[in-house]
């Protein structure tokens, strides 16, 4: 059977065929491509979700409280952790074979931490809203274990690189895999995946806008939606933008994806040599405390910001990088998505369906190697995209050439559509080839496009502004999430999976025998990030 990954490069001779005759090309390969994959692999292909939200309290304001005790340690409970902030919840669901059984998931586990964090409610925008000063917004604690204290200080190490309001920015991440991939076949789809990643923040970026004091002191470009709200006319995701996940010091680490090799390479120099910046910041203040966990230029393979990584499940104390270089890529991590404030749990079955989609096409469209010069227009193209992207006649860089975005992206849906039918075929329904139409229907009009609806509402409550109308839609998922039925079997097992993940970082800390130094020497050595 012909496997993708014999597949990847695309013959120059194309390029002087008409387009019409090139897209006819594509779509062929595609089909034919598809049709090589057995049901059995198609039937195997599981996703995951990671969904990020803050803590706050009824009035908007952010939870000043600790992670409550409630839903366990953050430190050992495998479905509700916390990302930068103490007061910023993760939640993570399983691998599924099933979209409905992911969402499902990811919807029970919502119900449960309603049920536990009081009069609190979890804010629904990507960007926050009204912040307490930078030095008041609490990094997350994760015990007295060389390994708790360990992703504190990453955290301490991360507000002072980058500041933490920046880190308050919360965000969905898909984990999708398909059976018998190589790592050569995850590469080709992560360099398709970030050529295409445009299409993902026109149909699903939802942070246009942000409140004024987000972005107090810094130069901008923003303009006045009534007061206390700043925003884009045309902006999709200033999540993936200027103002967003962005490092002028990772800016020069211009990663390649041609490979696991090169790939870890990069990760590799970027993690053990000395950043001059970082150096001169050192690793402790003058109380003798942390304030990073390393001077080089990434203190652990996660400060790496990117649309897309390569990912494996590591052993316990394991790094990342060893992990995929000795064991190869298990799965992608698609870090791009916007929570929709419009939808209960952030994301919905259709958002879910046409990202299997769209990975399967990145999966199978021919996959030429990268170049500097084209990681360099990648860039410039997402910026343009979360600043502009609903803007009429916006055009990107494609292998050199101005295209129109809206040609582009109508091009990717309409290939889409074919992969839909398959998918259809084999699950039954008709669920994949309705999100594809509703991908495409999007397109034709774009003012119903998350981004959009979110300015309209916006705009129609000036006084709001961001802050009024994500406390608002806060609140209503509040309550519709509480309406919504928990069975009494599915409310003890995960009361249950609390209080044993206490126990577990209690065990944990109990076993520690390094002092914190010694056990950060010995984590950060280079020696643990090779094979």
């Amino acid at each position: 059977m012909r496997q993708p990954h014999a597949l990847q490069g695309s013959s120059n001779s194309d390029n002087f065929a008409p387009r019409h005759e090139l897209r006819r090309v594509r779509l062929t390969s595609l089909i034919d491509r598809l049709r090589a994959l057995s049901p059995e692999r198609l039937q195997g292909m599981r996703r995951g979700i990671e969904k990020e939200s803050l803590r706050t309290r009824p009035n908007g304001q952010l939870a000043l409280t600790p992670h409550p005790r409630a839903l366990g340690s953050a430190l050992t409970n495998p479905h509700i952790t916390t990302d930068f902030s103490e007061s910023q919840l993760e939640i993570v669901t399983g691998a599924h074979t099933r979209v409905h059984d992911c969402l499902d998931e990811l919807t029970r586990i919502h119900q449960f931490v309603y049920r536990a964090i009081g009069d609190e409610q979890l804010w629904v925008s990507s960007m926050p809203g009204e912040l307490p000063p930078d030095d008041e917004i609490p990094i997350g604690q994760y015990g007295t274990s060389n390994v708790g204290r360990a992703k504190s200080v990453y955290r301490m190490g991360l507000s002072y690189r980058y500041g933490r309001r920046m880190q308050t920015i919360s965000g969905i991440h898909y984990n999708w895999s398909l059976p018998g991939l190589s790592n050569d076949d995850y590469f080709g789809l992560i360099r398709n995946f970030r050529r295409r990643s445009f299409l993902l923040l026109v149909l699903f970026g939802a942070s246009p806008a942000v409140p004024a004091d987000f972005v107090k002191g810094q130069a901008h470009g923003l303009q006045p939606l009534g007061e206390g709200t700043l925003y884009l006319p045309h902006a999709t995701s200033l999540r993936m933008g200027r103002l967003g996940y962005q490092s002028d010091a990772q800016s020069a680490l211009a990663v390649s994806y041609n490979g696991l090799k090169g790939y870890a390479a990069s990760l590799q120099d970027a993690l053990t040599h000395a950043y001059p910046a970082y150096e001169a910041l050192g690793l402790l203040d003058e109380h003798g405390d942390y304030k990073q966990l390393s001077t080089s230029l990434l203190q652990i393979e996660n400060e790496f910001y990117s649309t897309i990584r390569p990912k494996r499940v590591i052993f316990s104390g394991e790094r990342p990088l060893h992990a995929l270089r000795e064991r190869g890529v298990e799965y992608v991590e698609v870090r791009c998505m916007d929570l929709n404030p419009f939808l209960p749990v952030g994301i919905d079955e259709s958002t879910a369906r046409f990202l299997d989609v769209f990975l399967l096409h990145c999966l199978l469209s021919d996959s030429p190697l990268d170049t500097p010069q084209e990681i360099a227009a990648l860039a410039r193209n997402q910026q343009a995209v979360a600043s502009r992207g609903r803007e009429p006649g916006l055009r990107l860089d494609r292998g050199g050439e101005q295209v129109l975005l809206m040609d582009w992206a109508q091009e990717v849906v309409a290939e889409c559509a074919s992969i839909a039918e398959a998918l259809d075929a084999l699950q039954g329904g008709e669920g994949y080839r309705q999100a594809c139409a509703a991908a495409a229907a999007a397109l034709r009009d774009p003012a119903t496009l998350p981004s959009a609806q979110v300015v309209a509402a916006m705009q129609r409550d000036l006084a709001g502004g961001h802050v009024g109308f994500t406390q608002a839609r806060s609140a209503q998922t509040r309550k519709a999430l509480m309406a919504l039925d928990l069975p009494f079997d599915v409310l003890a097992h995960f009361e249950h999976q609390a209080q044993a993940s206490l126990a577990e970082q209690a065990s944990i800390e109990a076993a520690d025998r390094l002092s914190f130094e010694a056990f950060r020497q010995d984590y950060m050595s280079a020696s643990h990030l090779v094979v």
